[in-house]
């Protein structure tokens, strides 16, 4: 077709020439404008014949197909009929195609490529969420904070505890987001160690709202997977407790020896002067056997509150109910502590209620509840004071209660909450008597652990104090 093409013009060509020759047309020109006019004769005669040929072969309904095979790409859906070029522009479709191809190839890819990111960011997403919920379900407080130490992390126990924001706390220097100073240069100087072994454990005080609470910190660097330092976890695990606990046991080993070294003080003391035969008459031996005799009572409640203590926490403590009356237990409470309210001339009192009624409970332990209470009415009551037993009961509830009154010293507010906890001594009272700690914490065992009943208290600072328990009356006995 292109050898046609040139024939065709070149003859053309010819023919202007010879034409122009014979009619001395190009006599008059120079050698070189009749080149030029040559060429530019063959070049249009060329791109008319060029345009004609496809003005021929290329109509509009071939380029408005060609236009909408196009467009059919960028739909993946396309309906439209497979294409059939005229064989003048087949060679431009098949290009078009193939680039076309190429580019529906690569989008192909970026669009798994994409669903793929999606689906890990949503797993990423999930993970985290995961791993917020774990986070914020510990009880100690956890800080993560990352490599320019900006917080990454924190759980609500560590909002908490450290007082800050947690909403607005995320990627944002730790510095500017906990305001214990000391804290934030244990982070750092973890963090700028570099070293991936290094764990610290610092116990770390907390001062907020008036009180000092204490905490073991663990800090511990975590790596990328460069193996390069990325960040620092900070735990903080609340030990305000377990110091307070430590401290209590050793008050308690002290108060014990000293609770158990006095009266085998005494009891050592006048056996001796017994066998060294110092009580020449009967009425000496006999205050001092009752001077024994009332020291090895006093040993042996102490021992009994240990015990029972124990055996009712473990719950291998064996107990005897029976149908028992509560102003029959109080009387017997009140023979046995006369004469050490007597030494205090403190008026040891019993109300009595006409109504008769009756507990099923292990009269044992409701007696030591009992006397617990009043020894200690005794022992923080001044000289003088008064003590007082009265029962009240309450048809409607099901229960009686037995109030100890005393005219003491009264207990503070703020050690009301503490008073039954186990080795718990009120602070201003260890100077006035002495004591373990046990006598209340024995006594709420006994009411509520083992009867279900219910233990009270009611006190006023040198006004004195009420302790009361409450025990469901035995059915039929009201």
């Amino acid at each position: 077709m292109l050898s046609l093409i040139v024939s065709v013009v070149t003859a053309a060509t010819l023919v202007v020439v010879m034409l122009g020759t014979r009619l001395g047309f190009w006599v008059a020109l120079p050698d070189d404008a009749v080149f030029v006019l040559i060429i530019a004769l063959i070049g249009g005669g060329m791109a008319g014949l060029v345009f004609w040929l496809l003005a021929g072969c290329v109509h509009d309904g071939d380029l408005n197909k060609l236009i909408r095979h196009v467009e059919s790409f960028s739909r993946a859906d396309s309906a439209n009929p497979p294409y059939r070029p005229n064989i003048w522009v087949r060679p431009l479709v098949d290009a078009v195609d193939r680039c076309l191809g190429t580019f529906r190839q690569r989008v192909d890819s970026l669009q798994a490529q994409r669903r793929e990111l999606e689906i890990q960011a949503r797993i990423a997403d999930a993970e985290r969420q995961h791993v917020e919920a774990i986070l914020h379900s510990i009880a100690d407080a956890v800080i993560v904070t990352d490599a320019f130490n900006e917080l990454a992390i924190a759980n609500d126990a560590a909002a908490r505890v450290l007082d800050f924001d947690l909403t607005d706390a995320r990627h944002r220097p730790v510095d500017r987001v906990v305001p214990d100073s000391k804290l934030v240069k244990l982070i750092k100087d973890t963090r700028e160690s570099g070293n991936r072994m290094n764990r610290r454990h610092v116990e770390h005080r907390v001062e907020a709202d008036g009180r000092t609470d204490y905490y073991d910190v663990t800090l511990n660097c975590v790596t990328n997977q460069q193996e390069e330092v990325a960040g620092v976890v900070t735990i903080l695990h609340d030990v305000t407790k377990e110091r307070e606990i430590s401290e209590m046991k050793s008050d308690f080993v002290s108060s014990v020896s000293h609770e158990l070294r006095t009266p085998l003080s005494s009891i050592k003391a006048y056996v001796e002067m017994l066998v060294d035969g110092e009580a020449n008459d009967e009425q000496t031996r006999t205050e001092f056997y009752n001077i024994i005799q009332s020291e090895t009572n006093r040993l042996s409640r102490l021992i009994d509150n240990i015990l029972n203590i124990s055996r009712i926490e473990s719950g291998i403590v064996k107990i005897n109910r029976e149908h028992i009356s509560l102003p029959a237990v109080i009387k017997e409470v009140i023979d046995v502590m006369l004469p050490q309210a007597h030494a205090k001339q403190i008026e040891l009192i019993a109300r009595e209620t006409p109504l008769f009624y009756q507990v099923y409970a292990d009269k044992d332990m409701v007696y030591q509840a009992v006397l617990n209470l009043v020894g200690n009415a005794i022992k923080y009551t001044p000289v003088g004071g008064s003590v007082s037993l009265d029962t009240e009961v309450d048809d409607h509830q099901r229960v009686v209660t037995v109030n100890v009154s005393d005219t003491g010293v009264g207990i503070p507010a703020d050690a009301v909450p503490h008073l039954f906890q186990k080795f718990y001594r009120v602070a201003v009272h260890k100077k006035i008597a002495k004591g373990t700690g046990l006598g209340l914490n024995l006594v709420k065992h006994i009411v509520e652990t083992v009867h279900g009943g219910e233990v009270s208290v009611a006190s006023e600072v040198g006004k004195g104090s009420t302790f009361s328990f409450s025990l469901p009356i035995s059915d039929g006995t009201l």
